[in-house]
């Protein structure tokens, strides 16, 4: 089914840009997991986008659950958003000299996340994770921090120990490059697994500047916290005097306004965001309680810096997305949607006999192609991703566009109708009560 369904798309212009970029781009993308490695074939080049549609450069209509991988909340294009980048483009891009909608934006994080008191501005989640990390060594005075396998913090090198993401769906080891002094520091413990943490800081707990955790896993799929989880994280980091700082990247202004530590009622030290904060630019953030933040240059010795970091084009489009996020009735409706979602993915793989899980938080979702439950990275890996690669040309040939990638969390917007929802589900079924891959 995988080849003819592939065949059925015309991906004639893509193929040839694909070729084109490998000339000239390592890969010829710029993030790995656009290279479509582990479903096959050329990636989608994308042309354009409207609402919850992108059009490819082949002229192929797609309904899209992928969102940029988080940041589009509004969908592609929104009215207000591009409205406030043409006025503000008009009025200069950058100054290398603070404006006033910077401190608009921070007002509007520190406001809806209860954890950040103060906010540094970046330019990618990555900066703003490495920073993190940073501040709170010099904060804390250790050098060791403590992840988990299968989140993902940025390609800094100290974070890229069991990465999940693009390194699980290239099957790549821990990342060449990375020094072994890089990594030394690094301690890693599964996901959800709270026995384990307390084992690691029973062994090296005084040395251990900060946890830092993904609230919400999105980088090996979507992998919910379990009950108790993020709690205990929290006991333990406090008896410990650690930082406990959560990577909201992705969750953050998306299973709620606050992200996931207003979901759960669990307050960190510092907060990582990026993604729907920027409102589709290049963006990152980090904050968290004032006397932390204050460590900061200039007030602080601990040096952070970016030429673009906070530029008005980002902190525009971002601001306009803050302001429309916080609407009445608008995460309950993301959250009506993404309901939907799990319920007719679970009935499109129930008319079939293929092992299958459905996980989601809000509007975060994924299937694995594995019996439940997914609670970690171990869980997660133990999908049949020669099952997703079918699944994911069938879907494309059915006008919907997934990430390329079994450990890539979906998205939903609020663009998105219950039409539309309804109709990735119907295409689900036909997958699924069709025997599936092999």
């Amino acid at each position: 089914m995988g080849v003819g369904a592939k065949e059925a798309l015309a991906l004639d212009w893509s193929a040839r840009l694909a070729e084109r970029a490998q000339a000239y781009i390592p890969g010829g993308v710029n993030s790995p997991v656009r290279a479509y490695r582990s479903v096959g074939g050329s990636p989608v080049f994308a042309a354009r986008g409207e609402g919850s549609r992108i059009f490819d450069v082949d002229g192929n209509e797609y309904v899209d659950y992928v969102m940029s991988y988080g940041p589009l909340i509004l969908g592609h294009a929104y009215p207000e958003v591009v409205e406030a980048l043409e006025r503000t483009t008009r009025s200069g891009t950058t100054f290398g000299a603070p404006t006033e909608i910077e401190v608009e934006v921070a007002e509007e994080i520190c406001a809806a996340v209860p954890s950040v008191e103060m906010v540094r501005l970046t330019n990618s989640g990555t900066e703003a994770t490495m920073s993190a990390v940073r501040v709170a060594r010099g904060y804390t005075g250790r050098e060791k921090i403590l992840k988990f396998e299968g989140n993902y913090h940025g390609h800094g090198d100290a974070l890229l120990v069991s990465a999940g993401s693009g390194v699980a769906t290239l099957g790549l080891p821990d990342s060449p490059g990375v020094t072994e002094g890089a990594a030394k520091d690094t301690a890693v413990a599964p996901y959800n697994d709270l026995d384990a943490v307390r084992e690691v800081f029973s062994e090296i707990g005084e040395e251990i500047a900060a946890v830092i955790v993904e609230p919400v896993g999105g980088n090996m799929g979507c992998v919910p916290p379990e009950e108790g989880f993020l709690e205990g994280l929290r006991e333990v980091a406090s008896q410990y005097g650690s930082v406990l700082i959560f990577d909201e990247v992705m969750s953050g202004f998306r299973v709620a306004r606050g992200g996931a530590q207003e979901r759960y009622g669990v307050t960190p030290d510092m907060t990582c965001l990026g993604k729907v904060i920027g409102g589709g630019l290049p963006v990152g953030a980090f904050g968290g309680r004032a006397e932390i933040m204050e460590m900061v240059a200039p007030v602080g010795p601990v040096y952070q810096a970016g030429t673009l970091s906070g530029n008005p084009l980002a902190m525009a489009a971002g601001l306009a997305t803050l302001k429309a996020t916080a609407e009445p009735g608008f995460y309950e409706r993301l959250e009506e949607l993404g309901d939907r979602w799990k319920a007719g993915m679970t009935e499109a793989a129930e008319a079939g006999d293929h092992p299958y899980c459905v996980n989601g938080v809000g509007s975060m979702v994924s299937l694995f192609f594995t019996g439940g439950p997914v609670r970690d990275f171990s869980s997660a890996a133990a999908s049949d991703t020669e099952a997703f690669k079918d699944f994911f040309w069938h879907m494309m040939s059915r006008g919907v566009y997934l990430a390329p990638s079994q450990y890539e969390a979906g998205f939903i917007s609020a663009a998105h109708t219950e039409d539309e929802i309804d109709r990735a589900a119907e295409a689900a079924r036909e997958w699924f009560a069709s025997g599936g891959a092999g």
